[in-house]
């Protein structure tokens, strides 16, 4: 008899434990790509994301984190394949619409409009992720913009100020040069980081209306237009006066190669989003005691508010069409830009795309004031262009820079691409 009640026992206790491992094999799953990879980026998003799971204990997110440069190759493969994560990071622009147009992920604009939710964020920051009337991301890490990081201590030491024009940028960068400091820190392997240079001399020498008018092919508009060209003759005069560190097209961003040589003095000045006020800080505390930023000078004295290059909301979170569970990668996004996850985010020096932030770095609030001034923020080429587009755009100008394509040669590369992708 007690063997029986022994046998009944054990297969009960076997039934209660097949019956948990079906429970937690039920558990939601939810891969979250990002590219928050250095601190405190890794930080912030594991705080959110566990806080998340503590409140939602059947779901389950595994975080994986991935490089900027191997990033944007993994998320193409994965999303050509069918195999795209839950919830991604995106730039906005034409490589989404590309997403958009083979409905790989999902219109959030019903979610975001429930309860009014959209209303959290600054309005500009929907505009690159909007297509037809639809909302395709949610802002989240970082009101991003393109400025240049000093070394204070080495502009006093040679008896120099801010650079508010061109000009003057390009005197600072003489006297620099002729005292054995680079003037320019840049790893240009990946491209995006020359660009910058590129991107505001555009700019400042024909406004917005050039690029928009080339990249929409208005009538008139072509990546032939002389600012193009002049740009390129600029930076080919800065790369010839050795204003950049040798090497440059060869060395890793994702890696520090640049800030390393900020943080070790041979380097004076570097071109950055300002994400790098929360990552030098991390990277080297006594470096970020002296670090300055200013915004890249005007074309010439008095010419007022210029616009800023970059993106209110870098990055965006998309959602997957194979997304499993929709609903909850959304509240999962929702933890990452709260109360809670603002505050964490303004302590680290990050700048959330949302109403009513006020940064304690004295330089994020230039940054805050820069946007809230500027007429325009012009969105990164590589993000506002097609893909094939933006590829050209990195290609011409990493050339630009290797002295290995003329201005007029590199302009005309990119309009002959712009009439095969555009067919006109």
């Amino acid at each position: 008899m007690k063997g029986k009640v022994f046998a009944v026992l054990v297969a009960v206790s076997a039934l209660g434990l097949i019956g948990s491992g079906a429970l937690a094999q039920q558990k939601k799953e939810i891969v979250f790509w990002n590219i928050q990879s250095t601190e405190p980026g890794l930080s912030l998003i594991k705080k959110e994301v566990d806080r998340f799971m503590a409140a939602n204990p059947d779901v389950n997110v595994q975080v994986v984190p991935i490089q900027n440069d191997a990033y944007k190759t993994k998320i193409k493969v994965a999303m050509g394949a069918g195999e795209g994560p839950c919830v991604f990071p995106t730039w906005g622009g034409g490589p989404l619409y590309e997403y958009v147009k083979a409905n790989q992920i999902i219109d959030l604009t019903p979610m975001l409009n429930q309860g009014n939710y959209k209303n959290r964020f600054l309005p500009a920051s929907f505009s690159a992720i909007t297509f037809s009337n639809k909302i395709y991301g949610v802002p989240v890490e970082n009101v991003a913009i393109s400025v240049f990081y000093y070394n204070k201590e080495l502009f006093a030491k040679y008896n120099l100020k801010e650079p508010t024009t061109i000009d003057e940028l390009t005197s600072v960068a003489k006297t620099l040069k002729a005292n054995g400091i680079t003037p320019f820190a840049l790893a240009n392997k990946t491209k995006w980081t020359g660009s910058m240079y590129f991107m505001y001399l555009v700019d400042r020498l024909g406004g917005a209306k050039a690029f928009v008018a080339a990249a929409t092919r208005a009538p008139g508009g072509s990546f032939q237009n002389p600012v193009f060209v002049q740009a390129g003759k600029i930076l080919q005069d800065w790369v010839k006066a050795g204003y950049f560190n040798e090497g440059f097209n060869g060395l890793d961003y994702d890696s520090g190669q640049s800030r390393a040589l900020l943080y070790s003095g041979k380097a004076a000045m570097e071109l950055m989003g300002n994400w790098s006020s929360s990552i030098i800080p991390s990277e080297n505390p006594d470096f970020a005691k002296k670090v300055g930023i200013f915004p890249f000078p005007a074309l010439r004295a008095g010419a007022g508010a210029q616009n800023v290059v970059g993106t209110v909301g870098d990055n965006y979170y998309s959602i997957s069409s194979t997304c499993k569970y929709p609903k909850e990668a959304f509240e999962m996004i929702k933890y990452l830009i709260d109360d809670q996850a603002v505050a964490e985010r303004i302590e680290a020096d990050r700048i959330p795309p949302v109403k009513g932030v006020t940064p304690k770095n004295p330089d994020l609030k230039n940054i805050v004031k820069l946007v809230s001034e500027a007429p325009g923020t012009q969105l990164w080429y590589d993000q506002y262009l097609p893909p094939e587009l933006g590829e050209a755009h990195k290609d011409t100008v990493q050339a630009l820079m290797g002295l290995t394509m003329t201005p007029e040669q590199a302009a005309k590369v990119m309009e002959d691409t712009a009439k095969r992708v555009y067919g006109k």
